[in-house]
């Protein structure tokens, strides 16, 4: 794998250098990288989509598995560097992941197709919570989502009932999957540092899908969540039968999972 020396200098090869506006910081610990792709568990021929690949330094670990790699990126350097190291041991797609409404865009659906597949990435920051909400929801055949992300973002996903980091991404995040923590990771870690620490984590689908809607239940929580300082009763209304062992003086953020989908199965909210 590429040290942080052979980073910067295929970066300055080409007159490149890390862009703040696509959140480009270059995780370089080799020991962090590894822990990443075992956490993966890969199989050679397994498929994985790799989102913002930069120098390839985590292609390239993910090639020594001899996973088949979908490589998405944005930046049109870094995009012609990866076609020039790696040529037909990957497939490129340029472009961003997320296509309009936060979908995972057409190129990156054609290259999956049917296949099953995991997402093993160093997640732009700015890209992170939608790209793995859009996965959990409507993708199926997504096996595992094994990425770096803020460790605040990484809070977030383990916040349990009650605590002041629930919202809607950890309550779809752990109703729909199963959120485990592989561990942190500190600035110096990456190039540039970013002020901040970072976790790598992983969400892996559960086998026993909720039977409900995913996309108008993560709308009922986006527009439950934006009136989290209200008590339930405040917000469908004093008269409104709440389902057994929800208190209307509740708010929303000391639901469990299960109680959520309760009031979204049987509670009208506009």
């Amino acid at each position: 794998m590429q040290t942080l020396s052979e980073i910067r200098m295929l970066l300055a090869e080409r007159g490149l250098k890390p862009l703040k506006r696509f959140g480009q910081n270059f995780l370089h610990d080799h020991n962090q990288l590894r822990k990443l792709v075992d956490a993966a568990d890969l199989s050679p021929g397994d498929l994985v989509l790799e989102v913002g690949p930069g120098t390839g330094t985590l292609t390239e670990a993910l090639l020594e598995k001899e996973a088949r790699v979908i490589a998405a990126e944005i930046d049109e350097g870094l995009a012609d560097l990866m076609r020039d190291r790696f040529g037909d041991r990957i497939q490129l797609i340029r472009g961003d992941c997320l296509a309009t409404g936060r979908r995972l865009s057409d190129p990156i659906r054609e290259a999956i197709g049917d296949s099953s597949w995991r997402l093993v990435a160093n997640l732009p920051y700015q890209a992170a919570s939608p790209l793995m909400i859009e996965l959990l929801l409507n993708h199926p055949h997504c096996q595992g989502q094994y990425v770096t992300i803020q460790r605040e973002v990484a809070e977030r996903l383990n916040a349990s009932p009650g605590d002041r980091q629930r919202g809607p991404l950890g309550i779809l995040a752990t109703t729909f999957g199963e959120v485990d923590r592989i561990g942190d990771i500190p600035g110096s870690c990456f190039w540039p540092a970013p002020k901040v620490t970072s976790s790598m984590v992983s969400i892996r689908p559960r086998s026993s899908r909720p039977d409900l809607d995913g996309n108008a239940f993560a709308r009922f929580i986006s527009l439950l969540f934006a009136k989290r300082r209200k008590q339930l009763g405040s917000i469908f209304g004093r008269s409104t039968v709440l389902p057994d062992g929800i208190d209307p003086i509740w708010r929303a953020e000391v639901l469990t999972d299960q109680q959520l989908m309760m009031l979204f199965q049987t509670v009208a909210f506009e």
